[in-house]
């Protein structure tokens, strides 16, 4: 589900959630481990994810939440109408932070591309909504997420649905070729934000809607937090400012920027990210409360 620069390094990770080694198991991190690019450890985690899923395992800690706390992120997104006749395989994948083709008021006949797709819930909704004279890409750099996604779509019986490999920051897709752009918690893991940023403006086409789901932050974040790894994967760390994520999309060339909170993330919240992350949750949780938010954020490409 996420796309992130090569350049970037892993910090050390001092647990791992079921979709790795058991829930809530202790690991002992190598010098090696603490090297691992963001990228490879990020493939790591949702190939693991998507492989759990596809096994059959359905109460992998990315779903439900590390010893059976719910998620206080990924859980509750989507509604049992829309998911009704989904596979339930593309909804046990999904560890976004919102659900973007719920407010990006898709239309029939557009085309629609997913940043970081993961199993596809996204793409495949989005394929409902623009019906059979529209189109609904994918873009995932991991193998196992996209074999997964694939076999979602074969079983929904979408034919208006094509998953990509690649990078948000390289998008495989051509000029102008796109109408709506969404993402699910993707955005905020990318070690190079002007340059997914840049590739969406240049594959939407002019009139294009940006529409995504992402982490937001409030003010300043606890080094702590940004540090994690864990938290990368989970979508919190790595996220950017609110008023820097404006600055970054007009700098990409976009107008009509709006954040719209659709949750802010109480210290309970906190809490519960904070010590799954292997951090010391009560130091932490008075600097993080309140700073992160889930949120929907618009933006659109001249005509």
């Amino acid at each position: 589900m996420t796309d992130l620069h090569p350049s970037a390094t892993a910090a050390t990770v001092t647990k791992t959630g079921c979709c790795d080694s058991g829930c809530c198991d202790e690991i002992a991190t190598t010098t090696k481990e603490r090297e691992t690019p963001i990228v490879e450890t990020i493939q790591q985690k949702y190939g693991a994810l998507a492989e759990h899923v596809r096994d059959g395992d359905k109460t992998t800690c990315c779903s439900v939440g590390c010893c059976g706390e719910p998620d206080p992120i990924t859980s509750q997104l989507y509604t049992t109408l829309e998911t009704e006749g989904l596979p339930d395989d593309a909804v046990l994948a999904s560890l976004g932070c919102g659900n973007p083709t719920a407010l990006a008021a898709l239309k029939p006949g557009e085309i629609v591309l997913d940043l970081g797709s993961g199993g596809g819930i996204d793409v495949l909704l989005s394929a409902r909504r623009v019906g059979p004279t529209g189109k609904a890409y994918g873009l995932d750099m991991t193998d196992q997420m996209l074999a997964l996604a694939r076999e979602n779509q074969r079983k929904s019986g979408l034919t208006n649905v094509e998953f990509l490999k690649g990078t948000i920051e390289q998008i495989p897709l051509p000029d102008h070729s796109v109408d709506v752009i969404i993402s699910n918690c993707v955005i905020n893991l990318s070690a190079d934000k002007p340059r997914a940023l840049a590739e969406a403006f240049r594959v939407l086409r002019p009139g294009g809607r940006f529409a995504v789901s992402d982490i937001v932050v409030r003010g300043s974040v606890p080094p702590a937090i940004q540090r994690s790894v864990e938290l990368w994967i989970g979508c919190v760390a790595g996220a950017l400012e609110e008023k820097e994520y404006v600055r970054l999309l007009q700098e990409a060339g976009f107008g009509g920027v709006d954040i719209e909170p659709t949750r802010v993330y109480d210290a309970s919240d906190a809490r519960a990210f904070l010590a799954s992350a292997g951090l010391n949750a009560e130091d932490l949780i008075k600097q993080a409360e309140g700073k992160f938010m889930s949120a929907f954020v618009r933006a659109g490409k001249p005509e």
